[in-house]
């Protein structure tokens, strides 16, 4: 096992060097993603403090994610490359069972009123399909290719905070930055209108074992 590299993890590093001690940090003997968490000024029980939206990293997260799209045209959502489509017996299968397969869920806006029966059960895994990050769309095709070539949809949990995977550790870092600067600019311009003060409060990096390095902002 690799021997881990102290440092201080008071201290905020500028991002080259915080990605630099991500890496000797990972100690696993699989790829580690990398991971950013970042803290926001908001109240999360307010509803339009919610932060909900999307953004493109142009290298991808480095994982595959499964798409779950819920339509009445199933034929278009299977030529678009959905891992799994259908429609009211899908819902049903869902209610019923309470099995998820997927990472992304989207939906045609006709089938959002069905949809609303298994909302228990997607919401608090984030997977309910919302406006707010395009996941609701009569043009699914296009849905599923951004999803599937690096599109990320991302919302903040009870505590404020966002978790993103960014890339994997045996990445070059300018691969790495570029997602990162990507991901923070649409974090920036999803900032409610009505958060007073300041709105990112902090950043840390991490690999998917390693301890969190601060970036400084």
């Amino acid at each position: 096992m690799k021997k881990q590299v102290t440092f201080d993890q008071n201290k905020s590093y500028p991002i080259d060097e915080a990605f630099k001690l991500v890496k000797e940090n990972a100690k696993a003997k699989f790829d580690e993603s990398v991971e950013v968490h970042i803290r926001l000024g908001i109240d999360p029980k307010k509803g339009e403090q919610q932060v909900r939206a999307t953004a493109v990293l142009p290298h991808g997260t480095g994982k595959t994610k499964k798409i779950a799209v819920f339509t009445e045209n199933e034929k278009e959502a299977k030529e678009a490359g959905a891992d799994i489509v259908g429609g009211k017996e899908l819902i049903q299968k869902i209610k019923t069972k309470g099995v998820i397969d997927f990472d992304i869920a989207v939906a045609t806006p006709e089938i959002m009123k069905d949809l609303a029966q298994i909302a228990k059960i997607l919401g608090p895994k984030g997977l309910m399909p919302s406006p707010k990050s395009e996941t609701v769309t009569k043009n699914v095709k296009k849905i599923v290719k951004d999803l599937k070539g690096g599109k990320i949809t991302f919302k903040n949990d009870e505590t404020s905070n966002i978790h993103q995977a960014i890339g994997k550790v045996s990445w070059d870092t300018k691969k790495l930055k570029e997602n990162f600067e990507a991901f923070l600019e649409a974090v920036k311009r999803a900032r409610p209108a009505g958060v007073k003060g300041s709105y990112i409060k902090q950043v840390v990096l991490c690999s998917t074992m390693g301890p969190g390095v601060k970036v400084a902002l």
